[in-house]
């Protein structure tokens, strides 16, 4: 499976006493560690917003992109209206509406909802009183004054004139300790600025997402499949359905549990969520390779799956074992998927005790599962029999069926409904 790096920029937003508030999350233009002009404003303000959540959502996680501060996210107007925007948590992030965006009706209604939701709303890069975004100044709770663009007078015009709008102003592209003071002494709240802080790069790899199945994926959505088909979608990707697990994490549906099956992680987040989920990853990735021509996602669909039928065949009456032994299967190869150590692909995701000791130690039923397809995996027949004994004595001719059905079916579904073209 290929990978990607994902670059993350992040700067520090300040208070007067220097302490830090928030960062504001932004595009990475290139992959080198050149200086902040590869931060520079893209020309697909959406894609590169989307990569931005993306990024901070689900590839390397709130915990390590913001800790327990707020982000700051540039929004267009195309992002604003779209559904999408709402699979940031809204306790976590600022939506900062850019000076590229058109204000009309749709607009303010837009950003009323958004209020109404929980959001807080920014202008950002405001550097005269001409701004005709200062007309939505009754939906915003923060005002970012570009102090370099408007200079010391406009950024001084600006703040007296905002002063009683009980807004609260946040002074940005701060350079030198003069701006800084002057800012400070103008009434600003809040400060941004490479005189604090150059955007800092985090970085992590992701395992490129096919925008094939994310379509399939969407498309379900959109009608109504009911869970179960859901659920079979989602086994035919580990990358999307461990993705899914860290959007959980994140707590971006409002919750934070931990899961054990693929059903349970569905039900928590919601098909709303999942579709606005799946919207930003379509925006945000490049169209790849599907499943089947995917070694990787091929052996972990048999595991899966063989760990699955197993289980049913060795405690018919434990449902729950089959779904966790499937997930376990699933997440089994996950350090590969994502291109790193295991228990750092882990960390991040909220899963249910037993299945965490089964990939981290081989601990317990699930280990015990997870060894027997290992086992067979790598032709040890000592391991097997091992492994089979320690199932109760299950025997080597219904793991050999097992095997055989569920490379079948690891085949069939990861063609149904794609393109090889």
């Amino acid at each position: 499976m290929r990978h990607e790096e994902v670059v993350l920029g992040r700067q520090p937003v300040l208070d007067g006493s220097g302490a830090l508030v928030a960062y504001e999350l932004l595009f990475r233009k290139s992959d080198d560690d050149g200086p902040a002009a590869n931060f520079e404003r893209p020309l697909d303000e959406m894609r590169a917003s989307s990569q931005v959540m993306a990024g901070a959502l689900v590839d390397i996680g709130l915990s390590d992109s913001l800790g327990p501060h707020f982000g700051y996210v540039n929004t267009d107007h195309s992002l604003l209206m779209d559904d999408v925007v709402n699979v940031l948590p809204p306790d976590r992030f600022v939506l900062e509406v850019l000076e590229t965006t058109t204000v009309d009706a749709a607009l303010r209604d837009r950003l009323a909802e958004l209020r109404a939701l929980g959001y807080s709303l920014a202008l950002d890069d405001v550097a005269s009183l001409d701004d005709p975004r200062l007309a939505l100044l009754p939906l915003v709770d923060i005002v970012k004054v570009d102090v370099l663009l408007a200079g010391a007078h406009g950024s001084a015009r600006l703040a007296g004139e905002l002063a009683g709008s009980g807004k609260t102003l946040l002074a940005e592209k701060v350079e030198t300790a003069e701006q800084f003071e002057a800012a400070r002494n103008d009434g600003f709240e809040l400060f941004q600025g490479f005189f604090f802080a150059q955007p800092q790069l985090l970085r992590t790899r992701r395992p490129i997402a096919s925008s094939d199945a994310i379509l399939r994926l969407l498309t379900l959505l959109e009608q109504d499949c009911g869970l179960d088909v859901l659920a079979d979608e989602l086994r035919r990707h580990p990358d999307l359905a461990t993705r899914l697990l860290r959007l959980v994490r994140s707590g971006a549906a409002g919750i934070r549990h931990t899961v054990d099956s693929i059903p349970a992680a569905i039900q928590l987040v919601g098909t709303r969520q999942i579709s606005r989920w799946a919207q930003l990853l379509l925006y945000s990735c490049d169209n790849q390779r599907p499943a089947r021509r995917d070694p990787l996602v091929q052996q972990v669909g048999t595991r899966a799956r063989t760990m699955e039928l197993v289980a049913a065949d060795w405690r018919p009456d434990d449902e729950r074992l089959g779904a966790q032994a499937f997930m376990t299967g699933m997440l089994s190869k996950v350090d590969a998927l994502f291109g790193m150590p295991l228990a750092e692909a882990l960390k991040d995701l909220p899963l249910a005790a037993p299945i965490r000791a089964a990939l981290l130690e081989r601990d317990g039923r699930l280990g015990a599962l997870l060894q027997l397809c290992e086992a067979r995996e790598r032709l040890d027949e000592g391991a097997i029999r091992r492994s089979c004994r320690e199932l109760g004595g299950i025997g080597l001719a219904a793991v050999a069926r097992a095997e055989a059905s569920a490379a079948a079916w690891t085949l069939s579904i990861s063609g149904a409904g794609i393109d090889d073209a």
